[in-house]
């Protein structure tokens, strides 16, 4: 990872750094966070919340900002599918009501 310019000495650096790796590892869907497919719909509901509280809060270089933005784009995507799902489902059930 390239380091900040006029970055604030290395007890910073090493933020930044620790910041970094955790987007990274949200953004791929390892370490602490959980693969997107086999997240439940709350599970990325609430991640999703995060990602964007972080994104909206700045203070993020470029490149922890396009990792936040694509973890967001694959979380938003598996709530969509559990939605769609639900909505599915519940057609589904009105249907053999009627």
């Amino acid at each position: 990872m390239a380091a900040k310019v006029g970055s604030g000495g290395a007890e910073g650096d090493e933020g930044a750094a620790a910041d970094a790796a955790g987007v990274s590892a949200a953004a791929s869907g390892s370490g602490a966070s959980a693969s997107s497919e086999s997240l439940g719909y709350e599970q990325a509901r609430d991640e999703l919340i995060d990602v964007v509280r972080r994104l909206e809060a700045g203070g993020t270089t470029l490149e922890e900002s396009l990792a936040l933005w694509e973890r967001g784009e694959a979380l938003a995507k598996v709530c969509r599918r559990w939605l769609e799902g639900a909505r599915a489902r519940l057609d589904a059930a009105l249907e053999a009501e009627g």
